[in-house]
């Protein structure tokens, strides 16, 4: 080497660069960097292979097209391994709902396919805590659908919630004079009892399956394919919007 290491660079390698970054909450510009240093390498591969041979053979498209698919596929099945609820606080949902135009949906540039497991992952759980209020909107909407779709189950669950009342009025009437514990356990037992009678002949847990499938496999597919953008940045372009449309109406 004709120049030796300078110890006071600035310049760090990209795994400190990295670690520092997450450490430091700057997941957005993780999420950039991830992106840009993959479209790079791939255009780089894909430049080398052209200049190596006359022209791409169907060879060589198959044997690429079948990695891309190999990758994406290893993409979803560790999606499917995640646990997006792992970094979820009751603080998440204290907060403000998110914008659904400008912050939850965005545009169609603020999507692009998570180009390892790792930052998938990463898109994932960040995702889920900023907008964790929509998806439990899109929760409650999706079993409001599947309730409207089973009527029957919409008529159990409300069978259920009328008997889970109406043992509680009785608990809170009785004077458990023998044997309290006892008797109050026998109580709960015979009522969680007679609603999952009821819940189970009126099917409710068909319709609280399909609400739950659908509104994870939803949250799962938005949070990974949802790229990571400032949240003051999305704050200000609501608020400019909105501040447009005042503006408009006056």
């Amino acid at each position: 080497m004709v120049f030796s290491a300078n110890p006071l660079s600035l310049s760090l390698p990209d795994p400190a660069f990295e670690s520092w970054l997450r450490d430091k909450g700057y997941l957005e510009i993780l999420d950039e960097r991830t992106t840009a240093v993959h479209s790079s390498s791939s255009a780089s591969s894909s430049s080398s292979s052209s200049s190596s041979t006359l022209g791409p053979g169907p060879a060589s498209l198959i044997i690429t097209g079948s990695s891309s698919v190999f990758s994406r596929l290893s993409t979803l099945a560790s999606l499917l391994t995640l646990n997006p609820f792992a970094k979820l606080t009751a603080d998440d949902f204290a907060g403000d709902t998110p914008s659904w135009t400008v912050g939850f949906f965005g545009e169609a540039d603020s999507y692009s396919w998570p180009t390892s497991p790792s930052q998938a992952r990463m898109r994932a759980h960040e995702n889920v805590k900023r907008y964790a209020r929509n998806y439990a909107c899109l929760s409650l909407l999706f079993l409001v659908c599947s309730l409207y779709q089973i009527p029957i189950a919409l008529f159990g669950l409300i069978i259920g919630l009328a008997l889970w009342e109406a043992f509680r009025l009785c608990s809170d009437r009785w004077r458990l004079e023998g044997y309290p514990i006892v008797r109050r356990a026998l109580l709960h037992v015979l009522q969680f009892a007679a609603i999952a009678v009821v819940f189970y002949s009126c099917s409710v847990q068909i319709a609280l399956f399909c609400a739950i499938a659908v509104s994870y496999g939803v949250m799962i597919l938005h949070a990974s394919l949802r790229k990571l953008t400032p949240s003051k940045l999305l704050a200000r372009a609501d608020g400019s919007k909105r501040f447009q449309k005042n503006k408009y109406r006056t």
